[in-house]
């Protein structure tokens, strides 16, 4: 499938679409500082919360530090269905460690710790559980977890746990419930919005990468789809991506401000892209 605004400004493919290898992620120097936090954090077998608004990139940074991480020194195990209960929860990490499930949450829980406590004793690989979504999580779910931490008389950090939400997940874990849990994350992150000259520089990198070797958005464009954007990746792809169609019924070489306006203010429908 091919978009008319890939043949008009000559791209080889879409921009701004989700399917990149991990290592060729970018990031700006603010997220790349939390991304070195977070494996300050693993490299110490700390458990981290990290916080940040919807589609500012905290999946992105979870697919970076797996990047980054050595294979050797860590088993990542990662969850993005947050909304089930306790029993299926844990179901679900079975299922990502190879283990067998079990019919109760009771047998489940067990199966999930000895493996853990297995990889602690051979220190072969420090098991880390990356939990998106986290502020979805059921009350009991979220009440268990720091039993889940709790190891060799809660002496030993045999696992991390990654929780990663949205920033009212900060509030629930302040309440007096999650006490016990709050208390054991000493690695409390947050992913800022992206600035305007980041939001900038992901446009030049990511239309490099689908064949541009020219500027295609003026200074005043970025400034207004960053603007709309609030920072957000994902809002950003959208709306470069409209920008871009825009542009290219207009027989524009570039997207200008009055391109830029008419994306963020307009309500007509997407243009079908040509097969």
């Amino acid at each position: 499938m091919n978009a008319t605004y890939l043949s008009h400004f000559g791209l080889r493919e879409a921009p701004f679409h989700k399917d990149i290898d991990d290592r060729a992620l970018w990031l700006p120097p603010s997220k790349l500082a939390v991304c070195v936090a977070l494996e300050e954090a693993l490299a110490e077998r700390a458990s981290v919360l990290l916080v940040g608004e919807p589609g500012v990139g905290k999946t992105c940074l979870l697919r970076a530090l797996r990047a980054r991480l050595p294979e050797q020194g860590y088993r990542l195990t990662y969850c993005h269905n947050a909304t089930l209960g306790r029993r299926d929860f844990y179901r679900q990490l079975c299922t990502a460690l190879g283990l067998a499930p079990s019919a109760t949450a009771a047998a489940l829980f067990h199966a999930v710790s000895t493996d853990v406590q297995a990889l602690g004793r051979e220190s072969r690989q420090h098991p880390v559980f990356l939990l998106d979504e986290a502020h979805l999580l059921h009350q009991d779910t979220l009440s268990h977890l720091h039993i889940l931490l709790n190891y060799e008389w809660d002496r030993r950090p045999l696992l991390s746990v990654v929780l990663v939400g949205l920033p009212e997940l900060s509030d629930r874990l302040a309440l007096r419930v999650n006490r016990s849990l709050f208390s054991r994350i000493h690695h409390r992150l947050r992913v800022d919005a992206l600035s305007v000259e980041d939001s900038g520089a992901y446009l030049r990198l990511r239309l490099a990468a689908a064949g541009c070797d020219r500027e295609l958005f003026a200074e005043d464009a970025v400034s207004a789809l960053h603007e709309a954007s609030e920072g957000a990746h994902r809002e950003l792809d959208r709306l470069a991506t409209d920008a871009l169609r825009v542009a290219a019924r207009r027989g524009k070489r570039l997207v200008d401000r009055s391109v830029a306006r008419h994306v963020v203010t307009a309500e007509s429908p997407r243009e079908e892209e040509d097969r």
